[in-house]
């Protein structure tokens, strides 16, 4: 018996534009009175068979899905983005500027106690990096941007960072600051650091110890 070719062609097109696997009823529903969807279900299957798509039940519907054969080719590896807290875009900012910054001087500008996460995805973002410890009592660390930092916002060095004209006409400050009102200039060397010694990294450095933001 000769399968109708609009009758297979419907049934075709049904199921490739739906989201969702087609049941036999509602391919029915679609054909004409009497018309046998199994035979016709059937025959399709037989025609993706070999083919880069194949037609495969799935529960009680009906799918066209990639053949088994071709999945781990088609496989795409994507990076993800991740969005930075705001916590986190705060630290950084202030890493940035003041430079070579310790935990607690993020924490005296900000107001707030610097979370561990924050600082943690950061540095396992490249984004900043311990630079040395202050020559201070406790001799706490000091954290810095890195070259990754300057690649990802397009500066060529931290002399390109917006300067206080720039910050006001994009509206991140206010007209009206205090007429002696300065951004630090990072580019400057640090005179009361010393470089980091072997073994130190965040896991034990008492410097992360502290509350969440």
């Amino acid at each position: 018996m000769m399968t109708d070719p609009d009758q297979l062609r419907l049934v075709e097109a049904v199921i490739f534009a739906s989201a969702e696997p087609v049941s036999e009823n509602a391919l029915a529903e679609r054909l004409p009175e009497g018309c046998d969807v199994a035979r016709l279900l059937a025959e399709l299957e037989r025609h993706y068979a070999a083919r880069g798509i194949t037609l495969v039940r799935r529960g009680q519907g009906w799918a066209f899905r990639t053949a088994s054969d071709l999945a781990d080719i088609l496989k795409i590896e994507r990076t993800q983005e991740r969005k930075l807290s705001r916590a986190a875009v705060e630290t950084l900012a202030i890493i940035a500027y003041h430079q070579p910054v310790t935990r607690a001087e993020m924490e005296q500008i900000r107001g707030v106690q610097t979370s561990r996460g924050s600082l943690d995805v950061l540095l396992e973002l490249g984004l900043v990096r311990m630079r040395g410890r202050r020559r201070s009592p406790g001799r706490p660390v000091t954290y810095g941007v890195t070259d990754a930092f300057l690649e990802h916002f397009g500066l060529a060095s931290l002399n390109d960072l917006p300067g206080l004209a720039e910050m006001k006409a994009a509206g991140l400050l206010g007209l009206n600051m205090p007429s002696d009102f300065a951004l630090p200039d990072p580019s400057q060397p640090a005179d009361d650091e010393d470089p980091l010694e072997a073994g130190d990294s965040p896991e034990f450095n008492q410097d992360f110890l502290g509350a969440e933001d």
